[in-house]
């Protein structure tokens, strides 16, 4: 039997984290990437190993192209092979658009947009030579429409889910499906990061039509559907994962 190896990036903590442990279950060799908390990523993948798989722990800011590079040298010296890249690392400078430095928008656009293409041209060169794979990302409600303070975000994110078309046409003929999932307000670390959060929260319980808040395993539920056979006709779509809440005007 062939052992299925899977890349998350950012899955040291929060949506990542939960989507590696869930491949592992499912029985992928998974590897962790992570770009500051090492000591995070080693407890990922303890618990990666407690379920009997193996884990390849990779420091790199997906933000740098070279760091990408040497990542999928990595998994390629390790592994041989790649099925499943998940696209979740982020990052992002949170405030109002008259605010903003170059800086910032550059920050947020390399680890938030241009990751995506650059992985996924490496991705690509693993999962051909085992016959296809699977690309989800990561995107958030803030690509289509206004958030406070999220201007650089929303603008990546949007920048993604346009560029998931694009690498869904593009990979087809290698098999290689294409998606993203975005998310309704999810209390995970990252959100602790916004002047707003509480607001945020609140208003996410209170409106949310299914009567709660999205949680982290609904987001891991919807990549793992698109990973399978079963959604291999969805190609170059954006899932919306919240609950209800993005129809309200």
């Amino acid at each position: 039997m062939v052992q299925k190896v899977a890349l998350v990036t950012g899955s040291s903590r929060g949506i990542g984290k939960a989507t590696a442990l869930r491949l592992a279950s499912e029985g992928y060799d998974i590897v962790i990437n992570y770009a500051r908390s090492k000591s995070a990523a080693l407890e990922t993948a303890a618990e990666v190993e407690a379920l009997g798989r193996k884990a390849l722990v990779v420091k790199a800011n997906v933000g740098d192209i070279e760091k990408i590079k040497n990542m999928f040298a990595q998994i390629n010296m390790e592994f041989g092979r790649l099925d499943i890249f998940v696209n979740n690392a982020a990052s992002g400078v949170l405030r109002p658009a008259m605010e903003l430095e170059e800086s910032h928008w550059d920050w947020t656009m390399d680890i938030n947009s241009k990751a995506l293409l650059f992985c996924s041209q490496e991705a690509a060169k693993l999962m051909e030579k085992n016959g296809g794979g699977k690309i989800v990302s990561i995107s958030s409600l803030g690509s289509i429409r206004y958030l406070e303070n999220y201007t650089t975000v929303g603008v990546s994110k949007a920048a993604l889910e346009a560029l998931t078309r694009y690498l869904a046409v593009e990979l087809a003929p290698k098999n290689i499906v294409v998606n993203a999932v975005s998310g309704g307000a999810i209390d995970t670390d990252a959100l602790k990061h916004f002047p707003n959060r509480e607001e945020l929260l609140e208003g996410a319980r209170a409106k949310t039509p299914a009567g709660r808040m999205v949680e982290i395993e609904d987001i891991v539920n919807t990549i793992m559907f698109l990973i399978t056979e079963k959604a291999s006709m969805i190609r170059g779509q954006t899932i919306i994962v919240d609950g209800g809440i993005s129809l309200l005007v």
